[in-house]
């Protein structure tokens, strides 16, 4: 049975940047001064904090730190270490925390500057089985998964151009989105951009940046005695780390989605077609149509043919990332899945700009963490929105 117990009232994010010359604190503060501005509240007023384990530090003591850096002195902490299911991850265990009394407000924040201090330590069998032979990072990867999938089903290019031109689109109209993605595409230049691991092509691929975003989650009684009047309230999540670990060698095309997009679903009393935003983590376009999939908004091998039948734009039948989503906004390192899970809080709040969803009842938010040795993601996660007043 879903609740709407718990509020999301406010959310806040910086631009995006190459090389922005800034540390995760310099961006952590930026954007929890931001968020403070916002709302009125003090540093004083927060009394939980979750924030992203960054690509670029290793600070056993990193929360401590954050808290002193920003003058808070919380009674409920979190370091998510989930890759890019850590701000979802954060926002369910931050509602939790305010459920069972351990605070009363709390703030769900990620930041990460990969571009300024590079930084990708992998472990598990990467080091001995893949770096040799050249995988080089994600795109080589999500490379062989995708090459894996085109193997097993109907496969439509045009499909995932569709997807990387839809987001495209949004992100023009998003002044946070890193400059040199806010240029439109066509189908011609998708099928015309160079390989980066075939068949993997540029713009199905994200582009790191420096970044950050936060989100100020509260009881939903208490958001109402302190004023505010519109409310996203996560009322389903579920999640599922190292899927097939038991398996040597499972399909790499079968991931977590599997088992959590009908358990989500089933939280909410919703179905797919019930959902009316989808904001999933989209590091590569072959992760949006594999998720499309195996959630259940259509048949396994058919995800190229609804992709096609369907329309993704912020008019359409199933608005997708709104604000460009990582591939067209920029991934912020590990805080790359607040780009996907603030804008869908914006949409519900009725934030949304010129991208404004008629009738934003509900989104849906996915996350991606790790990319393990011979199986797809490591950890995946979802959480539904529903809008409140």
């Amino acid at each position: 049975m879903r609740s709407q117990d718990v509020a999301i009232v406010e959310v806040a994010e910086i631009r995006n940047e190459l090389k922005s010359g800034k540390t995760f604190y310099d961006l952590a503060g930026e954007v929890f001064s931001e968020l403070m501005e916002k709302t009125g509240l003090r540093p004083t007023d927060i009394g939980g904090l979750s924030i992203n384990m960054p690509l670029t530090e290793s600070n056993p003591f990193l929360i401590n730190v954050v808290c002193e850096a920003f003058g808070v002195s919380p009674t409920w902490v979190l370091l998510s270490a989930m890759g890019g299911c850590s701000t979802s991850g954060g926002l369910a265990r931050a509602a939790s925390a305010i459920r069972d009394g351990y605070c009363e407000i709390a703030v769900v924040m990620g930041a990460d500057c990969p571009t300024t201090k590079p930084r990708f330590p992998q472990g598990g069998y990467k080091a001995e089985y893949e770096d040799p032979i050249g995988i080089q990072g994600p795109s080589g990867s999500f490379g062989l998964l995708m090459s894996r999938y085109i193997e097993q089903y109907e496969f439509i290019p045009e499909a995932l151009g569709k997807l990387a031109i839809a987001e495209r689109e949004h992100a023009l109209h998003n002044e946070k989105a890193l400059a040199k993605l806010r240029v439109p595409i066509t189908m011609e230049d998708y099928l015309d951009s160079r390989m980066i691991s075939d068949p993997l092509r540029l713009f199905d691929c994200v582009m790191r940046c420096d970044g950050a975003n936060a989100m100020l989650v509260m009881s939903s009684e208490k958001a109402r005695k302190m004023g505010f009047k519109k409310f996203a309230h996560p009322v389903a999540y579920a999640e599922l780390s190292n899927y097939l670990g038991h398996l040597s060698q499972p399909d790499i095309t079968e991931t977590g989605f599997a088992d959590i997009g009908p358990l989500a679903l089933k939280k909410a009393g919703m179905t797919p077609k019930d959902i009316r935003i989808f904001a999933p983590y989209d590091d590569f376009t072959v992760a949006m149509l594999l998720q499309l999939e195996q959630i259940g908004f259509c048949e396994r091998g058919q995800g190229c043919r609804y992709i096609m039948e369907t329309d993704f734009s912020w008019k359409g039948d199933l608005p997708l990332n709104t604000s460009g989503g990582q591939i067209s906004a920029g991934q912020p390192g590990l805080a790359g899945s607040g780009v996907v899970m603030v804008e869908a809080v914006r949409q519900l709040l009725e934030q949304g700009g010129h991208c404004q969803v008629e009738n934003p009842r509900n989104a849906m938010v996915t996350g991606i963490g790790g990319i393990p040795y011979g199986r797809n993601w490591s950890v995946s996660s979802i959480t539904l929105l529903e809008q409140g007043h």
